[in-house]
């Protein structure tokens, strides 16, 4: 069951939506409008040494400075 990102053409609002059965929302979770657009979401990872400890992450390679999220669409 995957997880997309979405934004409000009216509200700028950006959320993600389990789509299931592959029927994603009807409208936007704040303001109800039917003009909701599917986002490109980002690939996260964590790369790890022998030891376990965390060496990188996708958003490592963010273009927001000092970004430890996986995803954008909170930050917008």
């Amino acid at each position: 069951m995957p997880i997309y990102e979405y934004a409000c053409q009216d509200c700028s609002k950006s959320f993600e939506y389990l789509v299931l059965g592959g029927k994603g929302p009807d409208t936007c979770p704040k303001c109800k409008s039917p003009r909701i657009k599917q986002q490109m979401s980002a690939c996260g990872f964590h790369s790890k040494n022998s030891s376990g400890q965390t060496t990188s992450t996708s958003a490592s390679a963010s273009s927001c400075s000092g970004c430890s999220a996986s995803s954008c669409a909170g930050c917008h």
